[in-house]
Order: C-alpha cells, then sequence, then structure tokens
C-alpha cells in the first residue's frame, strides 16, 4: 500500500528536498504552501497533489482540514509541519523584540506554530488509523539568539519545540510517534550575507545540504524510528556544541 505524506512549505529549500526524498521511496505527496504549484517541481503528480493554502490565515488553515481530509482516504502516514516565516527589517536586518511590528508578531506565530497544531489536531483520525508520524521542523534560533533570525521566528520554533513534547505525550496513546528536526546553517536560497562567518566556526566547517535534512526527516517518518517520539533532533554540523 502507497503511504501519504502532508507537507508545509514545499516550495524551496527543505522542503523541496523532503518531497523528492519521500517521493523516490513510493511515497504520494500532499504540498501546501502559498503559491500555487509550479510545473517544473520535478514530483509526480504534483499539480493534483497541491493545496494552496495560506498559513497565515487561521480561517483558511482551518478551512482546508476537510479539503485535505477529502484526499487521504482516511490515512495520513505522515505531516511534516515545515512552512515558517522570518520577517526582516527594511535592509534584510534582523528584527528584534523592540522592532517587530506587533502584527507580524501573530502572522508569524499562526504559520509558524498554530498551523502546526490545527493539521494535527484535525486530521488526527486519519494519523491514528495509519500509525503514523509527525515531523515538526524548528530550528537552531529556538534554543539560543542568532545573528540572523529574528525574535518572533526564534521565539516560534521555541514553541514548536515545547508543542512536539505536548503532542507526543496527547498522540502516543493513538499510536501517533510526534518528533521535532531543528536545522542550523542549511544551504537555501534564504540564507543571509554573513553566514559563511558562522559556518568558519562549526566543527564541520561546512553548510547543511536540504537533501541531508530530507533524509532525517524520512527517517523520523519510517518504521526505522518505530520507537522514537517527543525527541528534537538537532542538524547542524555541531552548531550546538
Amino acid at each position: 500500500m502507497q503511504k501519504t505524506l502532508l507537507l508545509t512549505g514545499a516550495s524551496r529549500g527543505i522542503g523541496h528536498a523532503t518531497v523528492k526524498r519521500f517521493s523516490r521511496e513510493g511515497w504520494r505527496v500532499l504540498t501546501c504552501s502559498r503559491q500555487p504549484h509550479d510545473p517544473a517541481c520535478p514530483w509526480p503528480d504534483g499539480e493534483r497533489n497541491h493545496i494552496q493554502l495560506n498559513l497565515s490565515d487561521p480561517a483558511d488553515t482551518i478551512n482546508a482540514v476537510e479539503l485535505i481530509r477529502e484526499r487521504l482516504d482516511g490515512l495520513l502516514h505522515g505531516l511534516v509541519n515545515n512552512a515558517g516565516i522570518s520577517p526582516k527589517g527594511p535592509n534584510g536586518e534582523r528584527l528584534n523584540t523592540f522592532t517587530t511590528d506587533i502584527m507580524d508578531w501573530g502572522k508569524v506565530f499562526h504559520v509558524n506554530f498554530f498551523a502546526s497544531v490545527v493539521l494535527a489536531r484535525g486530521l488526527r483520525e486519519e494519523l491514528a488509523a495509519a500509525k503514523g508520524s509527525v515531523v515538526n521542523v524548528t530550528s537552531i534560533a529556538g534554543s539560543r539568539v542568532h545573528p540572523f533570525a529574528g525574535a518572533a521566528y526564534a521565539t516560534s520554533k521555541a514553541a514548536l519545540a515545547a508543542l512536539t513534547r505536548e503532542m507526543a505525550h496527547d498522540f502516543g496513546p493513538l499510536g501517533v510517534r510526534v518528533n521535532a528536526i531543528a536545522p542550523g546553517e542549511v544551504e537555501t536560497s534564504i540564507l543571509s550575507p554573513g553566514t559563511e562567518k558562522i559556518v568558519e566556526g562549526l566543527p564541520m566547517q561546512r553548510l547543511g545540504q536540504p537533501s541531508e535534512v530530507a533524509d532525517v526527516i524520512y527517517y523520523l517518518c519510517s518504521d526505522q524510528s518505530s520507537y522514537v517520539t517527543g525527541t528534537e533532533i538537532e542538524i547542524n554540523g555541531g552548531q550546538h556544541v
């Protein structure tokens, strides 16, 4: 039987690599993002399995749950909450607790935190039926002040790490595992200037690749991690040591 994954934030970087990784393993992948499906994306049935969804809009997210459910045939084997936003200042600078617009705090938390709750709760019957796995994508910025990630982004990712523990506790009796991954400096199109200075100080002295993150996500959704739940795996080349 073909397994099904639901992935938010699929259009670039880690999300893009994750679709390719699961597709290679024969999974059907449903993608959610605020952009329409890009015909250039190299995975099968991409347009048919794409749901255009504004995760910063609570009503849109709640309403999308029924649309997603209709496409699942009662089973959801994996849910990866990958979508995330991190507003910057006019010149691309980091926004701190003083300079982040109050409305932007709400938008960031809706995308980075609340959407994960809405989707997991709304699809819990499908996850339970498949004995599925939830993976929340947090960040190294959730556990320390980062030179580029803003205050709203960092605190939303810290909240998502705490949510992972709570969800693992609540979903465990349903046979559903819930874990998180916390990437560090990964080579994507949204890297900030100056990242190379951070990389020089890493034990592994290189950027991570999106495919390396996707491999860990796949592990957490596979039977190889069947007794792993409630944990956050750091993927950062030793940045945390």
